[in-house]
């Protein structure tokens, strides 16, 4: 027995990582070159296994997780130069990033071929993944027998992925917390590879596009297409498929250049940008799963929707040509180091907006719920009020579709709506924008564009430039003081000479979900100068006070403009009509 000890297990796990992570970018590559509208039924298969290898990472994550270890995947190691060798196997064969072709099914039934039944396990240098997952199921228990299921499995409950999160396909996450739910998790992501008890062609689920019909194991999924035709009941892997027919159109393809990279082609070229692009997005989506499995669990809804989201970028690349008069770029998965991208903010308080996805929150800023008091007589907009503190996880992603189902929070929704998210707010200064609307004894200006029309400009007779005129007297002037300092989007603010630095209000470091009259749903409320990046990485002015879209449905994203309002955005309405919308799909 070749792991022998927890450092060791430890080690091996993070291998399994790896090697679960290791079938994706092959896996994308072929879906993505996929025509639209053609293949449907391979697309299916390719799509649906992606699925469940990413619930396979996320239970090696678990396990890793439940025995204390660290689970990393925002490091190079994670994305080797293609082509390359499935990590820690035997080297048998090249994984190449390919194309939807009859040569790229052939390697993923290399991938995924089952083990003999009587086979032995292997730690490293494994002939099958089925092996690899036996030497890890053997040291598993050992080490419980050893030093006792207690001492074994010592990791933080509250980092492990639970079934509660909806991850998109087939099978169920496992939580891990002792030797049975680490088998139980081991079983269930070898048989969703190899099938029943290594033996059988189904594997113990329901297909996730089909749910009438059994699934096939992976590498079964792969010979339908290979052989084109489907598993029937009864089928064996002695018999092959004998069902209907499974038709395949090789050349309803993008005719992706094999194994692209982005260092042949000029810099500035389109292609070189775009391959930069998608290479920041994919490295970007590694550094959201480890947030997810070290700390962070609900950002995996947010993880996989970013992974969904790299379909447009890699279809835009395979619809360039490669210079070679046949072939076109795509997609090359080559690292790219966390100073040099946009998502990557461990350590420091920061609000990341995600391209057409929701807003990232790092450095554990508090998060609480507020609702603005008004009058009974007039509806006059009077102070805000704090209602709720709400429990986070250090890094946490809030809902900018406003169609989420646990809103505030993300839970990938925007991807199954395709939120269009293109921020479209003015990126420059304010002090470029705003102008000088009067004041006596001080000076006051207003920059237009950041109202979001939450009426604390609005005093019990007139509005603020009304009373400018009058600020010579102290009472006037404090008056329109307290409301500016209550506007929560800053659109006026006052300094106390015209060339003097803005006096803000003390305003803690903090995200108000907003809740105004009538029970509307408001912005998000950002105070304390927390910086805020925009997805396109724009440059985006750090301001005491920011008032951030989460209706979806701003003109000015990701600034709110009041929007919510006119749509009459509830909370609770919204959340039920995503349930729906998610139960009907």
């Amino acid at each position: 027995m070749a792991i022998t000890t927890v450092d060791s297990l430890r080690r091996h796990l993070q291998w399994a990582i790896e090697v679960e992570h290791g079938t994706l970018p092959p896996y994308l590559c072929a879906l993505y070159s996929l025509h639209e509208g053609a293949n449907e039924e391979a697309a299916e298969v390719v799509h649906s296994v992606f699925m469940e290898e990413m619930l396979h990472l996320t239970m090696a994550a678990n396990i890793l997780n439940a025995v204390g270890g660290r689970p990393v995947l925002d490091a190079p190691s994670l994305l080797p130069k293609f082509p390359t060798y499935l990590p820690h196997s035997n080297r048998a064969f090249e994984v190449p990033l390919l194309k939807f072709c009859p040569e790229a099914i052939d390697v993923f039934l290399k991938i995924e071929r089952p083990g003999e039944h009587d086979s032995l396990p292997e730690d490293n240098r494994f002939e099958t993944i089925g092996q690899f997952y036996e030497a890890i199921e053997v040291a598993l228990k050992h080490l419980t027998a050893e030093l006792g299921e207690d001492a074994l499995f010592c990791g933080d409950p509250a980092r492990q992925v639970t079934d509660a999160l909806y991850y998109g396909g087939s099978g169920r996450i496992v939580t891990v917390t002792n030797l049975e739910s680490a088998l139980a998790a081991l079983e269930e992501i070898v048989e969703q590879g190899e099938g029943l008890q290594h033996q059988e062609v189904w594997d113990g689920d329901r297909d996730m596009f089909h749910p009438d019909r059994e699934e096939v194991a992976h590498y079964f999924r792969f010979m339908e297409i290979a052989l084109g035709r489907r598993f029937a009941p009864g089928d064996t892997p002695q018999s092959g498929p004998t069902g209907e027919s499974f038709p395949v159109d090789w050349d309803a393809v993008h005719n992706m250049r094999p194994n692209p990279r982005s260092k042949d082609y000029p810099e500035g070229s389109e292609q070189r940008v775009r391959m930069e692009e998608f290479n920041h997005a994919y490295s970007g989506v590694l550094h959201l799963l480890e947030e997810t499995f070290n700390g962070s669990p609900s950002l995996l809804a947010v993880a996989t929707g970013a992974m969904y989201g790299l379909k447009e970028q890699a279809i835009e690349l395979m619809q360039l040509p490669s210079g070679d008069g046949e072939t076109t770029v795509g997609p090359s998965f080559e690292y790219v180091r966390p100073e040099l991208r946009h998502v990557a903010r461990r350590g420091e308080q920061h609000i990341v907006v995600l391209r057409n996805g929701p807003y990232l929150v790092y450095g554990d800023v508090p998060l609480v719920r507020k609702r603005k008091i008004v009058s009974e007589e007039n509806n006059d907009a009077i102070a805000w009020q704090k209602t709720e503190v709400l429990e986070t996880e250090e890094t946490y992603a809030l809902c900018r579709c406003g169609q989420s189902s646990t809103k505030p929070f993300c839970d990938g929704t925007h991807v199954r709506v395709d939120f269009d998210g293109t921020e479209t707010a003015d990126p420059r200064p304010t002090a470029e924008r705003r102008r000088v609307v009067g004041g006596e004894g001080f000076v006051v200006r207003r920059d237009g564009p950041l109202c979001m029309h939450a009426a604390f400009c609005v005093g019990r007779v007139e509005r603020i430039p009304a009373m400018l005129p009058a600020t010579g007297d102290s009472d006037v002037r404090a008056r329109v003081i307290a409301l500016i300092d209550r506007c929560p989007s800053g659109s006026y603010t006052f300094s106390l000479t015209p060339d003097g630095d803005d006096i803000e209000p003390d305003l803690p470091v903090s995200i108000a979900v907003t809740e105004e009259e009538d029970g509307l749903a408001g912005s998000l409320w950002v105070t304390g100068g927390i910086p805020v990046s925009r997805s396109d990485r724009e440059p985006f002015e750090t301001r005491n006070r920011v008032t951030l879209c989460r209706c979806g449905h701003s003109e000015m994203k990701p600034l709110c403009d009041g929007t919510h309002r006119s749509i009459g955005f509830r909370e609770e309405q919204a959340a039920s009509a995503a349930r729906s919308s998610y139960e009907d799909a």
